[in-house]
């Protein structure tokens, strides 16, 4: 009865998680609102988080003498926490305000739809959207605000996006706008108990991390003075060209002069770049590669620009859809720019979008796919798609140096070389140690030279990639999945560089996971422009955020990896030395990605006056974090002290970590999808 009173509070988490997990499946099916109603916002979800805390609290008395006081803090941290949300959702006011130019309004618009009053009167002075330099992309948007009391100015100043303005203890967000840009739409978030106490528990939560990192009882220490690790000598573990077509005959601008146009500055997309960004982007889209036959994208562009009759008989638009060729009589991959036209000039597109409007075919998204093609060859045909820089001098001019970097940047194709090169040197390496490993070669780690000569100058090549689209950008890139993933290789490379020395099947997992990281990054965005921020992603919150939880998805893949291996291993000390590692590697992945999801939710309230939506990636990553979260409870939980349980739950584990980044951004969608990055 003990035991069983034991795994209360944890069915009762799994009951949680598996709610959460459903929520979001309903959000996509039904709606947002049902989601809600149904389940974040129902009385019966409060009731299961409240008894989790209850029962939870009644374990913790029960094993309160072997608990330290670190372990006590965390827990009393996640009740913090609990308590702060609860007293937000009982306590709080949020709605909208809307106020035109010169206009006063002392009242708000709640959620549900009452009229309550504000305890000051709002005018609004101005509203202005300020762009980026020479482009029409949205850096910020700014109200300026007014805030008077019994005829006194009590607060003025500007609100705008990561920038808020708390007057009498509300506070005020920048949400939308009119369209005649003569009225501005805030949000209004009235909560002076929930924030302060959900705030002091993420406080809480962080301190007591660290400390339990530190305590001299934790288990982190115990696993640190294993005799395994001991023996393996690892105590030091955190401190770490394609093929060219003959071209046949075209007019073409010669390769000289197409490359030293490369380098002049356009503005495309919303961004100051030079034209050989632009010309491979068209190429890419166009043709599925950033050249065509021996011709550089510089001189496709200028094909198209200067010899348009010529080139729309050339065969170089790609088509996927095989329903698509059948419609249009099409042969092969790919199709010229007269083939979509009749003899008559009409659009033969035209004819099959209004036949598949409405239908949300397959059939229906190749001819959107096909029709965005045929738009870019229009743009640029018409002279829309190539801005120049103004000569007025009324947008700032890239540096010669900034210009150089990203033409390098272009031409290197980091991703696609370096997915290469991993794969193919991790499946060699995994090999090698799985030929010794069955043979049982004394000394079965692999430590062959050449695959630990080859990581450290893979990793600075990776390093400079990612430091040179920093220097491009002019921000951190972590703002779409590209880069993200992106940053998850270059992670899985620097801890790979830190523990492969003493241990040295790590290396072949580094190889492989960073590898297949970039081809999935190769594969989803092909090496997308880089756009700058949404204005609400210009934040100095982003970094600090977005990096830790991928810096804790890195480390959960090691894990995965681990389990893997374990699972195939008969030699118990090997496997004992596995189950050892991943869980001293589960401390700073799930504590990573629980200070990452915590910053996030100081951002989003400092964004949009709200610390916590139920968002998809939200709800997936609290999933993940309680998830890897019950596998440190052993005394409550003895089951997972079974190694093989252990790392089962492992792989259990990181499917959640495959949803929270791949199944949110490409299937669920979301605020934090970046399916459309």
């Amino acid at each position: 009865m003990q035991r069983i009173k034991s795994f209360v509070p944890f069915v009762l988490l799994l009951l949680t998680v598996i709610s959460i997990g459903l929520a979001t499946l309903v959000e996509e099916f039904w709606g947002t609102r049902t989601a809600q109603e149904t389940i974040y916002h129902a009385l019966w979800f409060q009731c299961l988080w409240g008894a989790v805390v209850l029962f939870g609290s009644i374990i913790l008395y029960r094993f309160r003498q072997a608990l330290n006081w670190a372990s006590w803090g965390l827990h009393l941290a996640f009740v913090l926490i609990l308590c702060g949300a609860l007293t937000t959702s009982l306590t709080s006011q949020k709605g909208m305000l809307h106020l035109r130019t010169g206009e006063t309004m002392n009242r708000f618009l709640t959620e549900d739809g009452r009229l309550l009053p504000l305890p000051f009167t709002a005018q609004l002075n101005s509203f202005r959207i300020v762009y980026y330099p020479g482009t029409e992309a949205p850096m910020d948007y700014v109200s300026e605000l007014s805030c008077l009391k019994d005829g006194s100015k009590v607060a003025e100043g500007s609100i705008s996006m990561n920038r808020i303005m708390q007057v009498e203890g509300y506070r005020l967000y920048q949400s939308s706008y009119d369209e005649d840009r003569q009225g501005s739409w805030l949000s209004v978030n009235y909560d002076p108990y929930g924030t302060p106490l959900t705030y002091a528990g993420y406080a809480w939560l962080a301190l007591s991390m660290i400390a339990i990192l530190f305590h001299r009882r934790s288990e982190l220490r115990t696993l640190l003075s294993h005799p395994l690790l001991k023996r393996s000598g690892i105590l030091g573990l955190f401190l770490l060209t394609s093929l060219f077509i003959q071209a046949e005959p075209l007019k073409v601008v010669n390769r000289q002069q197409a490359d030293s146009m490369g380098y002049k500055q356009v503005i495309y997309n919303d961004r100051v770049m030079p034209l050989n960004t632009l010309a491979r982007d068209f190429t890419q889209k166009l043709y599925g590669k950033p050249s065509y036959k021996n011709l550089s994208a510089e001189q496709v562009l200028m094909g198209w620009m200067i010899y348009p009759s010529e080139w729309q008989k050339e065969p170089m638009i790609k088509m996927k859809s095989e329903e698509l060729k059948a419609e249009l009589g099409i042969q092969g991959s790919y199709c010229t720019l007269e083939d979509l036209f009749n003899t008559d000039g009409t659009y033969r597109l035209q004819a099959l979008w209004e036949r598949e409007m409405g239908s949300n075919s397959k059939l229906t998204k190749s001819i959107q796919e096909m029709d965005e093609k045929v738009g870019l060859i229009l743009m640029l045909t018409e002279g829309t798609l190539v801005q120049p820089l103004p000569e007025d001098g009324s947008v700032l001019r890239l540096s010669g140096m900034r210009v150089q970097a990203e033409v390098l940047y272009n031409k290197a194709n980091f991703s696609k070389i370096l997915f290469m090169v991993n794969l193919t040197l991790g499946f060699l390496c995994f090999f090698v140690f799985l030929y010794r490993l069955l043979n049982k070669t004394p000394g079965s780690y692999i430590n062959d030279k050449p695959f630990r000569v080859l990581i450290w100058p893979i990793t600075l090549i990776m390093l400079m990639a990612y430091v040179l689209r920093w220097y491009i950008a002019g921000r951190i890139p972590l703002s779409n999945g590209y880069e993200t993933m992106q940053f998850i290789a270059l992670s899985v490379l620097v801890i790979t560089c830190a523990l492969y020395r003493k241990l040295p099947y790590i290396l072949s997992f580094g190889y492989i996971l960073s590898g297949f990281t970039l081809l999935v990054a190769y594969l989803g965005q092909m090496n997308p422009q880089i756009t700058p921020l949404m204005p609400v992603l210009n934040s100095p919150w982003l970094s600090s955020h977005v990096s830790l939880i991928m810096f804790s998805y890195a480390l959960f893949a090691f894990t995965a990896l681990n389990a893997i291996l374990a699972l195939c291993l008969k030699n118990r000390e090997q496997v004992e030395l596995l189950t050892v590692i991943s869980r001293l590697l589960l401390y700073p992945a799930t504590f990573c990605l629980g200070v990452g999801i915590f910053l996030g939710a100081v951002w989003a309230n400092v964004s949009w006056g709200c610390y916590w939506s139920w968002d998809p990636k939200e709800s997936w990553a609290l999933v993940s974090f309680l998830l890897y979260g019950m596998v440190f409870h052993k005394k409550s939980l003895p089951i997972t002290r079974n190694i093989t349980v252990f790392h089962w739950y492992m792989l259990l584990c990181f499917a959640s970590i495959l949803m929270t980044y791949f199944g949110v951004n490409y299937l669920l969608g979301g605020m934090h999808s970046y399916s459309g990055a």
